[in-house]
Parts: structure tokens; C-alpha cells; sequence
């Protein structure tokens, strides 16, 4: 049953979350309240329902695993909004409500001759999760990008607009993601240039853009379509065959055990980590190493083309998922004395 609140929400009771998340798993919520108006939330977070510290919110459901049904109400935001702020020839402010699509904003912004996005095309989820997530790909970190996140701030019951700097942005990290339960993002803002320089700096897409006879420099909106070739090529579509992207985040260690590491396995993939001291290694490859790029429990798999992805073959539960997630980690521990983390948010179950 649905029932409009009156203030630019809509509440329904056992509400289906199986089309709210990427993996296409099983999951039901008690109460989902779907805001349209964010103006709304100071008196929506009044109810005891959305008091509730087990609240769960969700955005395009790209970053998350149902391994069992949401503990408490499901607050979700349904804002589309996109406008310039302000542009001065060269750089130009853009806000983009939480609710709008990822690859949606990115080719709006490519198609108003702004850039900055175009290595982002094509992550699915929406604005809103951006920031939580630090989402980043082929070179480029969303953070790089950011110039305001809006928030409603649950603890004071606050509307908040936190500089880049104030986000406490890392590698697949952020304040918001530190602290899930208490901030909502209900916009972000952006700078963009409008003179691109193009980031080619990640192996496959240079020579993605000459397989598209892109000689000379690119065009923002050809770096894009070479990124989309790239993951179209390597990714699987969530609406085809269920999956959250990359499942594993790269793991960090230090740099005495990547070197020696390294002088067992020359052939490992290593990058320097966010100082001297610290490597990042490949966790696709650790995977790969272990077995189980192709792997399939049942409907609960690894992906063919990349060992990075859990996929759902059609029926798995999360909590097949998920134990099969917890598998690969051990695996990769076993082997090589990393640990490796998951990226998604795990609901209903601890990691």
C-alpha cells in the first residue's frame, strides 16, 4: 500500500527493494519513503519511523548487497534536478540534485561542452552516491571534480554544505561513508572546465581511442566513448546479469610486503599507495591468481571477463553472495597474506 505524506513524500508499506539494487537480489523493507521534495526532510525525520538509527538510504542501490532484508525504514531520494550555477568562459559551476543518474549527469555535462566527468561515464548509481563512495575510474576520483556537497545532517536535524576539503575524501572514502547513518547527500556541486585536457594516463585508453581512429586529440565527449567501449567490453549490464561493479577494493599494504611479495610473484601488479611506505595491489588480479575469475555457486559467480565482479546468474541470494565473497577473501589471505575488503555496503549480515 502507498500513501503520499502530503509534503513531497510518498511512504509504501513491504515494499519490493529486488529493482532498487543492481545485483537484482531478493529484499523487502518494511516502510519505503520516497522523497521528492528535499525541503520535506526536517519534518519527515520527525517521525519515529525515520528516527530510527538502522535507517537505511538508498540511492540507485549499484553500491550495495541485500544479504537480507533492511532492518528498519528505507528512505530513498527521487530528485532530478540539474542546473548552472554560475560560468565564468573557462569554468562553470554546476548542481545536480542526489536523485539524478550518474551517466545521465555525466552526458548532460558533455553535451553542455563542459568536461572534467567524461572518465567517469558509465558508473552506474546516481549523483547522490558520488561523493559517498568517492567513485573513481580510469585515473580519475570524482573528488577531483567536487566543489560543494549538500547534506541533511540527521544528528542536529541541519541542512550542511561541506567544501571538497571537508569531506574527508580517500581511495573509495568519505565522511559520508564513515559515517553512513548520519549524513544524507541530497546535491552536489561540481567545477568543471570548459577547456579540456584530456586524462589518458590509464593503459587501454589511448589505444581504445586509435581503434576509434581518434589520432590527433580527443574531444571530451570521445575520451567518454572510449571509457563506455572499455566497460561496455569488461563490465557486465546490471540489467542483464546482476552485479554491484567492482566488489573488492584494491588493497593497500605496506611497502615492505609488496616488495617481497614482488620477489615471488615479478609478474604482480603493484602501484605506490597514498605515501612512500604504502603499495596498492591488484585485487582482481590476487583474485585471478586464486581461481576464481568464471567461478559459479550455483547462481552465485565471478564474473568471466573480470575477476573483480560478483555477479548473480539470476536467483542467488545475497547471503550466497555474500558467502561466496567471503571465500575469495579467505582465499586470497590464505595465498598471499592480504586481506581484501568489500566495496558495497553489506545489509542484513556483517562482513
Amino acid at each position: 500500500m502507498s500513501l503520499s505524506l502530503g509534503n513531497g513524500a510518498r511512504i509504501t508499506e513491504h515494499a519490493r527493494l529486488d529493482a532498487r539494487n543492481t545485483f537484482g537480489v531478493r529484499a523487502t523493507a518494511e516502510l519505503l519513503v520516497e522523497v521528492t521534495d528535499t525541503s520535506a526532510l526536517p519534518e519527515l525525520f520527525g517521525y519515529a519511523m525515520l528516527r530510527d538509527p538502522n535507517l537505511l538510504l538508498l540511492g540507485g542501490g549499484s553500491n550495495l548487497l541485500f544479504a537480507g532484508d533492511p532492518p528498519a525504514a528505507v528512505l530513498a531520494l527521487a530528485t532530478h534536478g540539474i542546473r548552472l550555477l554560475d560560468d565564468d568562459g573557462n569554468t562553470t559551476h554546476v548542481r545536480a540534485d542526489a536523485g539524478v543518474v550518474w551517466h545521465d549527469f555525466v552526458l548532460w555535462t558533455l553535451g553542455h561542452g563542459l568536461s572534467g566527468l567524461e572518465n567517469l561515464a558509465l558508473i552506474p548509481g546516481t549523483v547522490g552516491a558520488a561523493p559517498i563512495q568517492n567513485i573513481g575510474a580510469y585515473g580519475v576520483e570524482v573528488r577531483e571534480c567536487i566543489h560543494v556537497v549538500e547534506a541533511f545532517d540527521r544528528q542536529h536535524n541541519a541542512w550542511l554544505r561541506l567544501a571538497a576539503t571537508d569531506c574527508a575524501f580517500a581511495y573509495r572514502d568519505s565522511l559520508f561513508k564513515q559515517q553512513p547513518d548520519r549524513y544524507l547527500v541530497t546535491a552536489v556541486e561540481f567545477t568543471l572546465p570548459r577547456n579540456f585536457v584530456a586524462n589518458l594516463g590509464y593503459a587501454g585508453i589511448g589505444e581504445e581511442l586509435t581503434a576509434m581512429g581518434v589520432h590527433n586529440t580527443p574531444r571530451a565527449s570521445q575520451v567518454a566513448e572510449a571509457v563506455m567501449r572499455i566497460r561496455r567490453r569488461k563490465l557486465p549490464d546490471p540489467a542483464l546479469l546482476g552485479n554491484a561493479g567492482s566488489f573488492f577494493k584494491n588493497p593497500i599494504i605496506a611497502r615492505a610486503q609488496a616488495e617481497s611479495l614482488l620477489a615471488e610473484h615479478p609478474d604482480m601488479p603493484c602501484f605506490h599507495g597514498s605515501s612512500e611506505h604504502t603499495r596498492k595491489l591488484s585485487a582482481a588480479w590476487l583474485i585471478d591468481q586464486c581461481g576464481f575469475k568464471g567461478h559459479r555457486d550455483g547462481d552465485a559467480g565471478v564474473s568471466s571477463e573480470h575477476a573483480l565482479i560478483l555477479v548473480n546468474h539470476g536467483h542467488a541470494t545475497g547471503l550466497q553472495l555474500l558467502a561466496l565473497a567471503r571465500r575469495i577473501a579467505d582465499a586470497v589471505h590464505a595465498r598471499f597474506g592480504v586481506m581484501i575488503e568489500p566495496e558495497p555496503r553489506i545489509v542484513g549480515a556483517a562482513w
